[in-house]
C-alpha cells in the first residue's frame, strides 16, 4: 500500500494495512514510514481516541454536550476495546463508488448497522491507549477513561486540532494530580530502557495550576526522540490468528458476519416479542412482579393438557419482564400445585447461589393465583433463541429406524457413521465436557441436578449447553417429615451420572430408542463400530453399577486431553467474536455525530428565528451535510461512497486542520474551511441547542 495511489477500484481498501499496528489497535510508525504517513493524510485519517481523552482534561468549563447528565448520550468512557480490521473484501456487498470521487477518502470505519432505536454509546469520547509495535508482546493494557491524556509523558500533550508534525508541549490544563493517580501505562515508557541503572535518580517536579502549586515525583522516562502519535483513529487489518481461520468466502469485511448478526437479531426479536391478549385471554397480563407474559411453548386447549413425563405435573413456560429490574426472565409454571411447606425454600436459596456457564440460574420461586388456580412458578434467567437438545437432535422419527426396522446379524453390522447420519464425535465430547462441568459444580454445592434429560437441556448457538429447570424436583418432592433434607442427595447424584450416560448414549446413537433396555446391546455395538474406545468406556462406566459410589471427577481422566481441545475451540470462538465486535465498535460514535448533525440541519425555527439554520455557523454545517451526502458525479448522477462519508465524519470528530471547499447550492459561493473550524461550529451550535432544551437560555 506504500506509495500507492487510491483509485476507483480500491477506494474501499484505504484502511491502514501496515503503517500503524500495535497491541491495542494503535502503534507508532517507524521512522522510515513516517513520510509515507504524511503522503497519505488524505486517505487514512480519522479521529483519535487519545485526543478525545486529552480534550476532556484540557477543558475546565462545563460542557453540556459531554456532561454525564446528557439525556441523549450515556457515558461509557471506560471502555477499552481492541480494534482490529480485516482487509476489505471487494466481493462483499458494500458501498463501492461507481463514479470519480470529488475528494480522496480517508480511513474507513463501519457505519452503524444497528437500528436507530439502539442505545447510543458514550457522549464523552472513549479514551484508548496507543502502544507502539514491538516484536515481543507487552503486558495487557487496562481499561481507560478520560484520564488517558494525563498519563502522557511530561512535556507531551495531544490536542484534537494539532497535526502529527506539531511538537509536543505541556499545557497548563494538564494537572499533575490526575497524572500521578493514573495507572494507565504510557506508551512512551516502552521506548526507553527501564532498568534502575538507566532511569537515574527520581526528580521532584513542580507545577502551578490554577493558583495551586503541585510537588510530585515523576520517574516516567522521557520519550524517545522522534516518536509521534497519530491524531486520528487507526484501523489495522484483521489479526493474523483470526485471518488464517479460513473464513467464509465473500464474508463482510467492514461489518460483523451475517450469521452472527442474524443470530443476534433473532435473539432481540424473541426478547421483545409480546402476545396479543385479545387472542390469548387465558394468559394474564401480570403475575406477581412480572408482566408482558409471552408463551415460549404452544399452549394446548385446557381439556387436552397432559402431564409431563419429567415432573408428573402439567407445566407451561413463559417469557416475562420483571418490573423490579426491567429484565426478561423465563417463568416455569407448575399447574395446580399448592405449596404447603416453605421449608423447601432452604434448597431454593442453595440453588440461587449456583452461577455456572452451563446451567440456567434459578432466581426465585413463588406461588400465584393469577392463572385461576394454585400455581407454583420458578423464575430462571432467559436465554433468547435457545432450543432443547430433544428438538435439535432427537426430533427426527427416521433416526429410530436403525433400532425399530433393521435387524442386525453377525454378517450384517450397523452402517458406518458417515452413512448412518450420526453426530461427529468431537461434538459429543463437547457436550460431555459442558454437562460434566455443570454436574461437578452442582454436586460440589451439595445438590443434585435431577433433570439431566434431553428435553431439559438447552442449546444456544451451535454447541453451547445449559441445564434447565434445576431445583424443580427439590420443591415438588420435598418431604417436610425428614429432618435432614440433604440426606438423599448422594443417591440423587448417582442418578445424575446414570442420566448423563443415557444422554451420551442417545447422542452417540442419534436416537432416544438407543437407551431403551431392549436396544442397549445394539446401541453399544453401534458405538463401538463408529466411535473411539474412550467414548465407549465412558458410557459403560456411567451406565454400569459400580462397587463404590461414583463421582463426576472419575470421568475426567476418560475425557483426557479433549479438555484442551474444547478450551482451544472456546478461545478461538472468543477471538472471532472480538474481531466482529471490533468491526462495529465505532458505530456508536458515528451515529452520535449524525444524530447531533441531524438536530441542527434544516431546523425550521429556533428562538423564534426562522432563518437560524441558514445563517452563521449553521450554514457551514448545512453545506457540510451536502458535501457529505449529496455529491454528484460529472454526469450528474449521485455519487455514493461509504468511505467518503465515514472519512469526513472521522475528520470532523477529530477536528483535523485539513482544508476543504464547501460549495453553495447555487454554485455562486465557495467557502474554504478546515475541519477544526467545522468542529468548533458544530460543538458550539449543539451546545446552544442543548442549553435551550435544558432551559438555561
Amino acid at each position: 500500500m506504500e506509495g500507492a495511489s487510491l483509485n476507483d477500484a480500491n477506494l474501499t481498501n484505504s484502511y491502514f494495512s501496515s503503517s500503524f499496528i500495535g497491541v491495542n489497535g494503535f502503534g507508532s510508525p517507524a521512522e522510515t514510514k513516517y513520510s509515507m504517513m504524511q503522503r497519505m493524510t488524505t486517505s487514512s485519517s480519522s479521529p483519535s481516541l487519545l485526543n478525545d481523552g486529552a480534550k476532556n482534561f484540557s477543558h475546565s468549563t462545563h460542557d453540556p454536550v459531554n456532561s454525564p447528565t446528557s439525556s441523549l448520550f450515556s457515558d461509557f468512557g471506560a471502555l477499552s476495546i481492541s480494534q482490529r480490521r480485516k482487509a476489505p473484501n471487494p466481493a462483499a456487498s458494500e458501498f463501492i463508488p461507481k463514479g470519480a470521487p470529488r475528494m480522496a477518502p480517508m480511513a474507513q470505519a463501519p457505519m452503524a448497522q444497528a437500528p436507530m432505536a439502539q442505545a447510543p454509546m458514550a457522549q464523552a469520547p472513549m479514551a484508548q491507549s496507543s502502544v507502539p509495535a514491538f516484536p515481543s508482546p507487552l503486558f495487557p493494557h487496562p481499561g481507560l477513561s478520560s484520564s488517558t491524556a494525563a498519563a502522557l509523558a511530561p512535556g507531551m500533550s495531544l490536542s484534537a486540532g494539532s497535526s502529527p508534525l506539531h511538537s509536543p508541549k505541556i499545557t497548563p490544563h494538564t494537572s499533575p494530580a490526575p497524572r500521578r493517580r493514573s495507572h494507565t501505562p504510557n506508551p512512551a515508557n516502552y521506548m526507553v530502557p527501564t532498568s534502575a541503572a538507566d532511569q537515574g535518580p527520581h526528580m521532584i517536579q513542580k507545577e502551578t495550576v490554577g493558583g495551586t502549586t503541585y510537588f510530585y515525583t515523576d520517574n516516567t522516562p522521557a520519550p524517545m526522540s522522534g516518536m509521534v502519535f497519530p491524531t486520528y483513529h487507526i484501523y489495522p487489518p484483521t489479526a493474523p490468528n483470526v485471518a488464517y481461520m479460513q473464513p467464509k468466502a465473500n464474508a463482510p469485511s467492514f461489518f460483523m458476519a451475517d450469521e452472527l448478526r442474524q443470530e443476534l437479531i433473532n435473539r432481540h426479536l424473541i426478547t421483545m416479542a409480546q402476545i396479543d391478549h385479545s387472542e390469548n385471554p387465558d394468559v394474564p397480563s401480570e403475575v406477581d412482579s412480572y408482566h408482558s407474559l409471552f408463551p415460549l411453548e404452544a399452549l394446548p386447549p385446557p381439556n387436552r393438557m397432559q402431564k409431563t413425563s419429567n415432573f408428573s405435573y402439567i407445566t407451561s413456560c413463559y417469557k416475562a419482564v420483571n418490573s423490579k429490574d426491567d429484565l426478561p426472565y423465563c417463568l416455569r409454571r407448575i399447574h395446580g400445585f399448592r405449596l404447603v411447606n416453605t421449608k423447601c425454600m432452604m434448597l431454593v436459596d442453595m440453588w440461587k447461589k449456583i452461577q455456572h456457564s452451563n446451567s440456567v440460574t434459578l432466581r426465585e420461586v413463588f406461588t400465584t393465583k393469577a392463572f385461576g388456580d394454585h400455581s407454583l412458578v420458578f423464575s430462571y434467567d432467559f436465554h433468547a433463541g435457545a432450543e432443547t437438545m430433544f428438538s435439535r437432535h432427537f426430533n427426527d422419527p427416521a433416526a429410530d429406524s436403525f433400532f425399530t426396522k433393521r435387524k442386525w446379524g453377525q454378517h450384517e453390522p450397523p452402517p458406518p457413521r458417515q452413512h448412518a447420519g450420526l453426530l461427529p464425535e468431537s461434538l459429543i465430547w463437547a457436550y460431555i465436557v459442558q454437562l460434566s462441568s455443570a454436574l461437578r459444580t452442582v454436586h460440589t454445592a451439595g445438590l443434585a441436578c435431577r433433570v439431566m434429560d434431553p428435553s431439559k437441556i438447552l442449546i444456544t448457538g451451535k454447541t453451547r449447553l445449559r441445564v434447565n429447570c434445576v431445583g424443580v424436583f427439590d420443591v415438588l418432592t420435598f418431604d417436610s417429615s425428614q429432618t435432614n433434607h440433604l440426606a438423599l442427595m448422594p443417591q440423587y447424584q448417582q442418578a445424575d451420572l446414570v442420566s448423563l450416560g443415557k444422554v451420551v448414549l442417545a447422542l452417540a446413537c442419534n436416537s432416544l430408542a438407543g437407551i431403551q433396555r431392549e436396544n442397549l446391546q445394539k446401541a453399544m455395538e453401534l458405538v463401538s463400530i463408529n466411535y473411539s474406545s474412550d467414548l465407549k468406556n465412558l458410557i459403560l462406566y456411567l451406565l454400569t453399577e459400580q462397587s463404590r459410589p461414583r463421582s463426576v471427577n472419575d470421568i475426567m481422566p476418560m475425557i483426557g486431553a479433549r479438555f484442551y481441545t474444547q478450551l482451544d475451540a472456546s478461545q478461538m470462538r472468543n477471538d472471532v467474536i472480538e474481531e466482529d465486535l471490533a468491526k462495529e465498535v465505532q458505530n456508536g460514535r458515528l451515529f452520535r455525530l449524525l444524530a447531533k448533525l441531524g438536530t441542527i440541519n434544516e431546523r425550521p425555527e429556533f428562538q423564534k428565528d426562522p432563518t437560524w439554520s441558514e445563517t452563521g455557523d449553521r450554514y457551514l454545517l448545512k453545506l457540510f451535510r451536502d458535501h457529505l451526502f449529496h455529491q454528484v458525479t460529472e454526469a450528474g448522477t449521485p455519487w455514493i461512497d461509504l468511505s467518503h462519508i465515514v472519512a469526513c465524519l472521522n475528520k470532523l470528530d477529530a477536528g483535523v486542520p485539513e482544508k476543504m471547499s464547501l460549495v453553495s447550492r447555487d454554485e455562486k459561493s465557495v467557502l474554504v474551511v478546515t475541519y477544526s473550524d467545522l468542529k468548533r461550529c458544530f460543538d458550539s451550535t449543539f451546545q446552544e441547542l442543548q442549553a435551550a432544551a435544558s432551559g438555561s437560555l
